[in-house]
């Protein structure tokens, strides 16, 4: 459904050029637009571009969106939170009446569609939601609506989850189920025989280095956008495997 494009007032389109928002939770509203992809069970809306895998097993479920280039942060921006709210524009009105807000996660990028003039085009901030969300704020035939969002904190059950996959010479670590700020800005590994070790940022909410560490118990820190960092210690045994997540016992 995001492909559909229709007229919108000017005025809204104006509304999108507004500044980029600061890292971390913000309280203040910020204007954008939103669609949806995927059909009601959430189909489509799996494995993506952060690399959570299945959203469902993961624990974000249906309540997550695709997110334009100017929020995605090139991937810094997956497991932030959003709060948004369908708003009317003279003409467009299809906000569900009484629908209130709903609150999302990132999980996935929304590319730019030059040759369409697509909506997650720069500098749109713009929010392709399950259908199951945008239905929830607006009535199915809109396509696309105005929203107004902000950054909410990361409600999350458990300690952080750290998915080792990869191979002896290429560790590749998927960090999720964060907490507050959700989106993670840095991380470091630590060996039983190691000093700390920064990671690369790889690709969406994945990190990795090329030092070898198996045999070794593993421990991280993490640093999320809004400038907190945790340690976590000990998280893998010494006997890990690749293709094992293994979860910690505290949380942002």
């Amino acid at each position: 459904m995001a492909m559909v494009y229709s007229f919108i007032p000017m005025a809204f389109f104006m509304a999108l050029l507004v500044p980029a928002m600061s890292a971390g939770i913000d309280k203040n509203w910020y204007n954008g637009s939103a669609t949806f992809y995927g059909d009601i069970k959430g189909g489509e809306t799996m494995q993506g571009a952060c690399g959570y895998g299945n959203l469902f097993e993961q624990g974000y479920g249906l309540e997550t969106a695709a997110l334009s280039t100017a929020l995605f942060n090139d991937g810094l921006a997956c497991g932030s939170c959003y709060e948004i709210k369908c708003v009317n524009e003279p003409g467009w009105n299809f906000c569900l009446k009484k629908a209130g807000s709903i609150k999302i996660t990132a999980t996935n990028f929304c590319p730019p569609n030059y040759a369409e003039g697509g909506w997650c085009n720069p500098p749109q901030k713009h929010f392709d939601l399950t259908m199951k969300m945008f239905t929830s704020i607006a009535e199915y035939r809109a396509g696309v609506v105005a929203v107004q969002y902000r950054r909410v904190p990361c409600i999350k059950s458990g300690g952080v989850k750290f998915e080792l996959t990869g191979n002896p010479y290429w560790l590749l670590v998927l960090a999720y189920n964060v907490g507050n700020a959700g989106d993670v800005k840095s991380v470091s590994i630590k060996g039983s025989k190691t000093s700390w070790i920064p990671m690369t940022h790889n690709w969406g909410e994945h990190w990795n280095t090329g030092q070898n560490l198996v045999g070794q118990a593993l421990s991280f820190q993490v640093t999320t956008s809004d400038g907190k960092r945790l340690e976590f210690s000990n998280v893998a045994p010494a006997n890990w495997q690749f293709g094992k997540t293994y979860q910690s016992k505290q949380n942002f």
